[in-house]
């Protein structure tokens, strides 16, 4: 169920199920706001309702339910840490050979330039997906968060990897982005997407 007031008035408005799969095409960098989709479904759907870029960025949390512990299959808006102060400790999310959830391909998020991770400084002709102060010099950078906030980060983190690719540099160094709260779903699009 979604917290998104336009949301929830579309389906209050339908009133019936509602499926709501990804607004763009799988594997590539999701969309965050109503001019992704447009670039990545065209005329393939006959309405995009905006309301502005998505606050949380990375998508929905998956988590399964069925073991004899939860198990975050896909880490999202809501964190590990936030889950297990309400169910105790977690499980681990099992093979990533067998996907259970969206997102869990090893290749998926992906930019259209090669993403090089935990990247100290950016090579010749690389463009920088930086994170926090001090960052290294480049002939593009994008700051996922100056102040070095996740939340902002992962907000930030599709919007910025659509920009960089669009530049096609001869790469995308990525800082290191601490792996705690969001850190953990932003560390794992980008290592899906590096993947690809």
């Amino acid at each position: 169920m979604p917290a998104h007031p336009v949301a929830r008035a579309l389906i209050e408005a339908a009133d019936r199920p509602i499926a709501a799969p990804s607004a763009n095409r799988s594997g590539a960098v999701s969309p965050t706001c109503a001019e992704h989709v447009a670039e990545s479904l065209g005329d393939t759907v006959d309405l995009i309702i905006d309301d502005g870029p998505c606050a949380v960025g990375v998508e929905s949390t998956v988590l399964d339910l069925t073991g004899d512990k939860p198990a975050i299959l896909r880490p999202g808006g809501i964190t590990g840490e936030e889950i297990s102060m309400i169910t105790g400790a977690l499980a681990e999310a099992g093979d990533a050979a067998t996907p259970r959830s969206p997102g869990q391909l090893e290749s998926h998020y992906a930019t259209q330039t090669p993403l090089r991770l935990n990247a100290i400084d950016a090579a010749p002709g690389e463009a920088l997906l930086g994170f926090g102060r001090d960052l290294p010099d480049a002939d593009f950078v994008e700051n996922l968060s100056p102040s070095g906030n996740l939340k902002e980060a992962a907000a930030n983190l599709f919007a910025m990897m659509r920009r960089l690719d669009a530049l096609n540099p001869a790469g995308i160094a990525v800082s290191p982005i601490p792996q705690e709260g969001l850190g953990a779903a932003i560390n794992d699009r980008l290592r899906r997407a590096a993947h690809g």
